[in-house]
């Protein structure tokens, strides 16, 4: 026979389950019938603005009656679109992709930055995508030592101010000492169809951006931060200096959390468990998976507090790291 005081508990921790159980589905029962606005914080069209129409879609799939609108927010290197989505009301309907250069921008005390990484409610992120310096084949340049021994600087293209192409170009022809000159505003693909028109002769960016660029014969890839391809050499096995490894480290960083995803502070945690839950079957999905080969864009996805846990390692650097990101990006 169960006691009275046993069956108050069992009663009680019936009603908990219950509860609980409730609230789960409470949270995906909410986007039933609403409107999701996922925010591309960039120009339409280049990868991150695929990576982020490919994720909305298959999110919209797996989160039964929702609609996802996909907007587009460019602007001073994502950092418009990220501000929108942190000053967002935190309900669920908007989140969307940016740029992983903003967490440069965080730890060198950007003015601009409204929003605090560590903050922000992670959904996921789809890729870990190595960065390469890249050279046109008409530069001539064969080998990073080649490129280290110019005597007049070469063009390098990047995008706008505070994204991570012109961070970490800035950063590596600092401490790295590198001929480069830095040249802004190409964003998109505009920098691969800069350096086919001859405007400038290489790049620094995510590698799987440029694979076909490669796989054409229109340029070769000199050096490799992080990843683990073997067809190229990484670009630390052939640096000395504290500060330029340090560098280097930092940026390699940044390649195990390429193509985020993530929303405002504060989405309720059963909203929360029910995007990361469509995050996970959407990037899981054959037919994502597929999709994403055909395009060319790595899938290597994480979710929730690991990507949280990445974007606070990232941020967790040595004073004099940081002195010297602030030091590159004095005249960037």
């Amino acid at each position: 026979m169960i006691g009275k005081a046993s069956t108050l508990a069992l009663t009680a921790a019936l009603l908990a389950a219950g509860s609980q159980g409730a609230r789960a589905e409470d949270g995906a029962a909410f986007f039933d019938g609403k409107t999701v606005t996922y925010i591309v914080a960039t120009s339409p069209g280049g990868v991150y603005d695929t990576n982020g129409r490919l994720v909305a879609q298959y999110m919209q799939k797996h989160l039964p009656g929702s609609t996802f609108v996909v907007q587009n927010m460019p602007g001073a290197g994502h950092l418009i679109g990220t501000n929108y989505i942190y000053a967002s009301e935190p309900d669920g309907l908007t989140f969307g992709t940016f740029n992983t250069g903003l967490i440069y921008g965080q730890l060198s005390g950007d003015p601009n930055i409204k929003f605090d990484l560590t903050k922000m409610s992670f959904i996921g992120k789809v890729a870990s995508d190595p960065r390469v310096i890249i050279v046109t084949k008409e530069s001539g340049i064969e080998s990073f030592a080649q490129l280290q021994a110019l005597q007049q600087p070469i063009k390098f293209a990047t995008a706008g101010k505070g994204s991570a192409s012109m961070i970490e170009a800035t950063m590596f022809v600092k401490a790295l000492k590198l001929p480069i000159q830095v040249v802004s505003g190409y964003n998109g693909n505009e920098d691969q169809l800069a350096m086919m028109r001859g405007e400038v002769q290489g790049v620094i960016g995510s590698r799987s951006e440029f694979q076909q660029f490669i796989d054409e014969g229109k340029g070769r890839i000199l050096a490799q931060v992080g990843g683990n391809d073997t067809d190229v050499p990484q670009l630390s096995s052939m640096i000395d200096g504290d500060t330029a490894k340090q560098v280097v480290a930092l940026i390699e960083s940044q390649s195990g959390i390429s193509r985020l995803t993530a929303g405002p502070a504060g989405i309720p945690e059963d909203r929360l468990k029910a995007l990361r839950d469509a995050y996970v079957a959407a990037t899981s999905d054959p037919e994502f998976i597929e999709k994403a080969r055909t395009l060319g864009l790595p899938v290597d996805p994480l979710v929730g507090n690991d990507v949280s846990a990445l974007v606070e390692k990232a941020l967790d650097q040595k004073p004099d790291v940081i002195d010297a990101l602030k030091e590159a990006l004095s005249e960037g």
